[in-house]
């Protein structure tokens, strides 16, 4: 996607055209999605009200639900709105009634960070949990698993089947973080699925669990009643009406993993040595992660960057430093697990974009890689 050069003050001199790479962080808001959210903000009322514009604000919301369910093949009454993916993995992963948590050591942090006593999972060269260790883990008596359905950084889908088969089978509950793979996968079934609107052209800010059995989830987040008493606070009115707008969008994947074959294809041929890492695996058909030896990630985004490509690392803090991706470092990768970047197309994306993206790599790895 490009972006509308800056005119920088009053030098005249516009900085160069931006093409953005970066959608599995988040993907620019739909049109259709700005849409409901203005229709949305326009309409006057608490949706807890119980005059007509409360009831209008309330309609909006079970409207949205309906067709959100409807998306994600399940009853309106298992989707509980929150703010992001984030929030509803925290809300599973303190609400539900399973005291021990197991996690791939691949998850996001918004899980390995939630619980401090959390027991990781190894996982394959590939990203891919090791079932000896799960089946291990779990006779040790019932847990909640969570597992990604496909992998933020890598694309590497889980086999989410088997594993729901061998949580069931211990008597756990299982999990899935489809923050990723939400739009561009069918939802697996699960106790507790994650997704968020703003990987998928929606608006930032909205996200929502999907409850199986809510008689299975508590509130953590209390106080007003809302959503059924699972998640307290006025709701997020035009946040909603977006997500619900972008659901319905349907994105040509096929294309874009077109794009994406395309893309690795070109740059292995033009450096051998680059790593394509998961290729081995099913992967979402467009997320990228390259491996350039000796290179860190960090030093290729901003080389990227200059030259008017938005990527990221392998992983970055919250103050913004890049560090090694703990992901790479589970598959086994040691220094390699520094040395990588992610690509990841969108339904905007063009051949054009990454035909330039592939010639500007090639610059950039001339320059500054090892042969």
């Amino acid at each position: 996607m490009c972006f509308t050069p800056y005119m920088g003050g009053m030098s005249g001199i516009a900085t160069k055209s931006r093409v953005y790479l970066d959608h599995a962080a988040t993907a620019p808001v739909l049109p259709e999605a700005i849409a409901a959210m203005v229709e949305a903000v326009a309409t006057h009322g608490n949706p807890a009200s119980v005059h007509s514009g409360g009831r209008a604000a309330n309609g909006i919301i079970e409207r949205s639900r309906d067709a959100i369910a409807a998306w994600a093949d399940c009853a309106p009454d298992a989707i509980v709105f929150t703010s992001g993916g984030t929030e509803a993995l925290a809300l599973a992963i303190h609400g539900s009634a399973s005291a021990r948590l197991l996690a791939s050591a691949v998850e996001h942090s918004a899980v390995l960070a939630a619980r401090g006593d959390a027991v990781l999972m190894p996982v394959d060269g590939n990203g891919i949990v090791d079932f000896d260790a799960l089946f291990a883990f779990l006779a040790v008596g019932p847990a909640l698993v969570a597992i990604q359905h496909a992998n933020n950084e890598t694309g590497v889908i889980q086999p989410i089947a088997e594993i729901a088969a061998m949580v069931a089978q211990a008597g756990g509950q299982l999990l899935v973080d489809a923050v990723q793979s939400a739009g561009k996968l069918p939802l697996p079934a699960a106790d507790f699925v994650a997704i968020s609107a703003h990987k998928i052209g929606g608006p930032p800010g909205i996200g929502a669990l999907i409850v199986r059995d809510p008689g299975t989830l508590r509130a953590v987040q209390r106080g007003g009643g809302q959503e059924r008493g699972l998640r307290g606070g006025t709701p997020n009115l035009p946040g909603i009406a977006g997500f619900a707008a972008a659901v319905a969008q349907s994105p040509d994947w096929t294309r874009i993993e077109g794009l994406r074959d395309a893309l690795e294809t070109q740059l292995r041929a033009a450096h051998p040595s680059l790593i394509v890492h998961g290729a081995a695996s099913p992967r979402l058909p467009n997320i990228s992660s390259l491996g350039l030896p000796g290179v860190k990630g960090g030093t290729q985004v901003m080389a990227l960057d200059l030259a008017g490509f938005m990527v990221s690392a392998g992983a970055a803090c919250s103050s913004g430093k890049v560090a090694a991706s703990h992901v790479l470092a589970a598959m086994g990768l040691g220094e390699a697990a520094g040395e990588a970047i992610r690509i990841s197309l969108g339904a905007a994306t063009t051949p054009a974009e990454i035909d330039a993206f592939v010639e500007a790599w090639k610059i950039m790895a001339k320059r500054l890689a090892r042969a």
